[in-house]
């Protein structure tokens, strides 16, 4: 995987985990949210690696009520691939200030985030660590856009109302715009459109299909195709069956891509293009795929299917 791809989105980090012999699956961003309680800001009092985080609850985004100054100890999704005595998941908040918070509290009335390195997003200078689809890949936005679009991904998700017209025109104008890429004046509308693309992803938008393939043919972007094939998960037509498809079969596209671009028609359940899949299964590379990333980085047990295995999985769903 090229060095772009195994570099988180943001351009700053806050902190880093140690590397630990203890490892773990990171979760999506929607089993992040959906599996939460509450959605808040908070100022960080205390931390202790091995006991916890104390916060004070600043700012009430979404979810249940939290008030006052609680710790958080323990994680609601942490699912462990390997551990070494004496060396447990740790709570890494050295020098952090301000920080959004998704917490869910146990049935033994703990409060917890979903693993050490998911679950929260760092606030620094009108900025914030954004995590829209998953840890490895950050977004840095600021902080009045994060609150909006999250409080509505958060909301979408619990089945409660959000500012429909605020998420519609921040969509529509990063998305009417040609796909940006990394450069210094193009930075800040790349994060952007990172985030609208994963708005519609999340919040089932329709009416933005047409606009959303220019991203997904964007040759210099990976993200942005990850983006772009995930949120054509709400544009189930012809048109853009042949448009994944094309994509899956391109020599441009690596393994990850071509995974988004399956497990979007996955949700088409296209009959229709059952010879084709199968054509494709017949080539499909069963080189490793994941996302990349440091070998000491305490999420490398994060899975990804190879795109052999996607493609076998979508097909068994076929009749």
């Amino acid at each position: 995987m090229p060095a772009l791809k195994t570099i988180a989105i943001a351009f700053f980090t806050l902190f880093c985990i140690n590397a630990k012999a203890t490892t773990w699956d990171e979760p999506w961003h929607d089993m992040v949210v959906k599996q939460s309680d509450s959605f808040v800001l908070a100022k960080v009092t205390a931390n202790d690696e091995q006991k916890g985080v104390t916060i004070t609850i600043l700012k009430q985004l979404g979810g249940k009520q939290l008030q006052g100054t609680i710790q958080i100890t323990n994680f609601y999704l942490l699912r462990l691939c390997s551990t070494s005595a004496g060396e447990g998941p740790e709570f890494h908040f050295k020098n952090v200030d301000s920080c959004y918070f998704f917490i869910k509290q146990n049935d033994k009335k703990e409060y917890c985030i979903a693993t050490p390195t998911a679950g929260f997003a760092i606030q620094h200078n009108g900025k914030v660590a954004a995590t829209y689809r998953h840890s490895y890949h950050q977004a840095r936005i600021n902080t009045d856009v994060y609150e909006a679009t999250m409080t509505a991904i958060f909301n979408n998700y619990h089945k409660l109302s959000y500012d429909k017209a605020y998420i519609n025109s921040f969509v529509t104008k990063y998305l009417s715009a040609k796909p940006a890429g990394f450069e210094k004046e193009e930075i800040e509308t790349f994060f952007n459109q990172h985030v609208a693309l994963e708005c519609v992803y999340h919040l089932g938008l329709i009416g933005y299909c047409d606009k959303i393939a220019p991203f997904l043919l964007d040759s210099a972007n990976f993200h942005a195709k990850v983006s772009a094939a995930r949120a054509l998960s709400n544009c189930n037509t012809a048109d853009n069956i042949k448009l994944l498809l094309a994509a899956i079969d391109s020599k441009e596209n690596d393994g990850f891509v071509k995974v988004m671009c399956i497990w979007t028609l996955k949700t088409y359940k296209p009959e229709s293009a059952k010879v084709a899949l199968q054509n494709l299964e017949k080539t499909a590379s069963t080189e490793e795929n994941g996302f990349g990333g440091n070998i000491m980085d305490p999420r490398v047990c994060t899975r990804m299917p190879t795109v052999k295995e996607a493609l076998t999985d979508l097909l068994a769903q076929l009749k």
